[in-house]
This record gives structure tokens, C-alpha cells and sequence, in this order.
């Protein structure tokens, strides 16, 4: 995660900053709940693409097989 945080040019006091204001605006008990509903996100954002690769390659697939029949 911190090498993606590099890439924005986020160096060390300016995580702990954001940590801090991110604190400050929800709470110590809010934080958890935040978390967990982005991780949910991001696991349903990840099977959606999964899902489209699956039936990208299907499709590719059936249609590789369909000048095979022809001949």
C-alpha cells in the first residue's frame, strides 16, 4: 500500500496528516466500520471485474470454435 502512496508523492508526515484529520473527522470507533465497508467494496468491485474477464474469455472462446465447425 505504501508504494501506491508514492506514487502521489505522500511522504511520511503527510500520511500521519491525513491519518489524523481522517481520526479527527470520524471518531476512533467509526474508522473500523469505515474499513470494513471499503473492504467490502473492493471485494465486490474486484468479483465484478472477474466476472467480465470470465465472460470476455468465453466469449472469445465460443467464437474461436465457431469458424472450427464451419470447416
Amino acid at each position: 500500500m505504501l508504494s501506491k502512496l508514492l506514487i502521489f508523492n505522500l511522504g511520511t508526515g503527510e500520511i500521519i496528516l491525513i491519518a489524523l484529520v481522517i481520526l479527527l473527522l470520524f471518531g476512533g470507533r467509526k474508522i473500523p466500520e469505515l474499513m470494513k465497508g471499503l473492504g467490502k467494496g473492493v471485494k465486490s468491485f474486484k468479483q465484478g471485474v472477474n466476472e467480465v474477464e470470465a465472460d470476455i474469455k468465453e466469449a472469445v472462446d465460443e467464437a474461436d470454435k465457431k469458424p472450427a465447425d464451419k470447416e
